[in-house]
């Protein structure tokens, strides 16, 4: 089962402002599958696919972990591997950095015990709102990545987190959640 654990963006003033700097971002004409509105997370650990098995034990891993409900804002537009060479295109999270990345390492401890592999980047929070298809217009992305660089989106109170699972379909994935633990 392909899977990730994530914190999930409901916050609908937050969602339309994402939703109108996708609009912006598809003026550009530069071929790009924005990720849709009801999609719109932050990845904490992508777990890949895994035996239904390990579901109950991942879990539990969640259940361990120590951490209040927190706010995170949501700030910046940017690009991986970089700005002038877009690829992945994402919204960057701001205060709630160090939390995230606290609640990060508390999961990759857990699951390493399971015999899931930690993350060799490392872990930056950042929340992805288009993966860039292609270089065509690639100057005028660009210029918007840079215009939009500190554009302010929101703030929203992390309360919980969730093991997800992502099923691949024509019309892009479907994420339904297995598990949520709820942050106290």
């Amino acid at each position: 089962m392909r899977s990730f654990i994530s914190v999930d963006v409901e916050d609908s003033l937050i969602l339309d402002r994402i939703e109108r700097i996708k609009e912006t971002l598809l003026s550009t004409r530069v071929y790009m599958k924005p990720v849709e509105k009801e999609n719109i997370h932050l990845t904490l650990k992508f777990l890949g696919e895994i035996p239904v098995a390990l579901i109950d034990e991942i879990y539990r891993v969640l259940l361990s972990v120590k951490a209040k409900p927190f706010e995170m804002e949501i700030k910046g537009l940017g690009a991986f591997p970089r700005t002038s060479n877009p690829r992945v295109i994402w919204v960057g999270v701001i205060k709630g950095a160090e939390e995230l990345k606290n609640i990060h390492k508390q999961i990759e401890s857990g699951l390493r015990k399971l015999g899931i592999r930690p993350d060799t980047r490392g872990f930056e929070p950042h929340i992805t709102i288009a993966r860039v298809k292609s270089g065509r217009n690639k100057s005028k992305l660009v210029k918007i990545l840079n215009q939009l660089a500190d554009v302010e989106i929101g703030v929203m109170e992390v309360t919980s987190i969730r093991l997800k699972q992502s099923i691949l379909t024509s019309k892009g994935p479907i994420y339904k959640t297995l598990r949520e633990v709820k942050l106290e």
